[in-house]
C-alpha cells in the first residue's frame, strides 16, 4: 500500500430542505387550511478515527466530498427526509488544519475519536408551523438553511514512543526488524526506506510502538536527500534512538560528524524536537574496524562534563539488542538515560591514630 501522509481536501454538509406551502383539499372539509410539511436537515460530515488504517491514500483521488441536502417539505403535513451523516474514516494521529488559516481544528486520536467538521444545514418549517388565530392560512414557508463548506490540510503524524534516526544506510531498517515483528526493505544502499515503518516490540512484560523513519543527511532542511519530509513523524515520540554508522564512507564522514549533523537538522526543524532524550547506539558492532571507531567516539566526548551514553550495537548478531532496549525502556518509564539508581552506602569515621 501506497503511503501518504499530507493531502488536501475539499467537504461540505448538505443543506437543509425548504418548508412547503401547502392546503388541505380533502372532500367534506371546504375550509382546510394550512398542510405544508417541514423540510429535512441536510447531513453532517464527521471525521472518524479508524484503527485499522495508516495512509491517507484514498483522499489522494478523491478531492471533494459532500454529505446529501435534505429533502423539501411537502403537502399533506408530510416532513421531509433528514439524510444521515457522511462519515469520513482518517487514520489514529489525524491533524486537521484549516487550509486557508493554518489553524488546527482537531487532533484525530484516542481522545479525539469522532470530529463534526461541517455541520449541516437546517431543515425550513413549513406553512402549517405559522398558522394563528389572527392568520390561520399563512402563505409563506421557511427556507432551509445552507450547508458548511471546508477546505481541509489533513497531516498524519504516527502515534510512536521510539523513534529511530540517523544516516541512510546505518541499520535503522535491520533494527526495528530485529526488534519488532515490522519486515521493511533492506539493502546495502542509501536511501532504501522512502516511508515510514511503524513496530511494536514487546520487552519485559511491556510493549511499545517503534517508527523508523527515512534517512537524514546534512542539508536535509533545504531540500537534500529527502529533506525534513518525514520529520513530523517523530514529534509525538518520547525519546529518539540515534543510531551512528561507524564505518560511514565519503569526505567529511565520521560517528562524531555524522552525530552532529543529524542533531542539527533536528534543530533546524524544530527545537522541541531536538530537546527529546536519546540513547546514542553505535551500529554494525560486527565488523572488527567498528571497535576502534567506538573508542574514538567516546574520546570525543571526554572533556565534556555531562557524557552522553553510548551503546555498541550489532542488528545483525544482536549483540547490544537488550541493554538499547533496556534504556528505552528507562527513558518510557520518565527516567534519565545512563543513570542508574545506586543505593548509599554508609561510610564510617576514620579511625584516630590512638585506636590504631
Amino acid at each position: 500500500m501506497k503511503f501518504v501522509d499530507e493531502v488536501r481536501i475539499k467537504v461540505a454538509s448538505g443543506d437543509g430542505g425548504n418548508g412547503a406551502v401547502a392546503w388541505r383539499r380533502e372532500k367534506f372539509i371546504p375550509r382546510g387550511g394550512p398542510a405544508g410539511g417541514d423540510g429535512g436537515w441536510g447531513g453532517d460530515v464527521i471525521l472518524v478515527v479508524d484503527p485499522q488504517m495508516n495512509t491517507l491514500l484514498d483522499y489522494r483521488y478523491i478531492r471533494e466530498h459532500r454529505a446529501r441536502s435534505g429533502e423539501h417539505g411537502r403537502g399533506s403535513d408530510q416532513n421531509g427526509l433528514s439524510q444521515p451523516a457522511l462519515e469520513l474514516r482518517v487514520p489514529p494521529g489525524t491533524l486537521v488544519k484549516d487550509a486557508a488559516t493554518g489553524e488546527v481544528l482537531a487532533d484525530m486520536g484516542e481522545a479525539c475519536p469522532t470530529f463534526v467538521i461541517c455541520k449541516g444545514g437546517r431543515g425550513g418549517l413549513g406553512n402549517m408551523n405559522f398558522a394563528t388565530s389572527t392568520n390561520q392560512a399563512p402563505r409563506f414557508a421557511q427556507p432551509g438553511t445552507k450547508g458548511e463548506e471546508k477546505e481541509l490540510q489533513l497531516e498524519l503524524k504516527l502515534l510512536a514512543d521510539v523513534g529511530i534516526v540517523g544516516y541512510p544506510n546505518a541499520g535503522k531498517s535491520t533494527l526495528i526488524s530485529r526488534i519488532s515483528r515490522a519486515r521493511p526493505k533492506i539493502a546495502d544502499y542509501p536511501f532504501t526506506t522512502l516511508t515510514p515503518n511503524l513496530g511494536v516490540v514487546g520487552w519485559r512484560g511491556k510493549s511499545f510502538v517503534v517508527a523508523d523513519v527515512p534517512g537524514l543527511i546534512e542539508g536535509a532542511h533545504a531540500g537534500a536527500g529527502l529533506g525534513h519530509q518525514f520529520l513530523r513523524h517523530l514529534e509525538r515520540t518520547k525519546v529518539l534512538v540515534h543510531l551512528v554508522d561507524p564505518l560511514a564512507p565519503g569526505e567529511g564522514r565520521g560517528p562524531r560528524a555524522d552525530l552532529d549533523a543529524i542533531d542539527r537538522e533536528l534543530a533546524l526543524y524544530s527545537k522541541e524536537l531536538a530537546r527529546k532524550p536519546q540513547v546514542i547506539a553505535v551500529t554494525k558492532m560486527d565488523v572488527p574496524e567498528a571497535e576502534e571507531k567506538l573508542a574514538l567516539l567516546k574520546k570525543s566526548f571526554a572533556r565534556r562534563k555531562k557524557k552522553p551514553l553510548i551503546l555498541a550495537i550489532s542488528a545483525v548478531t544482536g549483540e547490544g539488542i537488550d541493554p538499547l532496549l533496556d534504556q528505552v525502556a528507562k527513558v518510557l518509564r520518565g527516567e534519565e538515560p545512563g543513570k542508574e539508581r545506586l543505593a548509599k552506602k554508609k561510610v564510617g569515621k576514620p579511625r584516630s591514630r590512638a585506636s590504631r
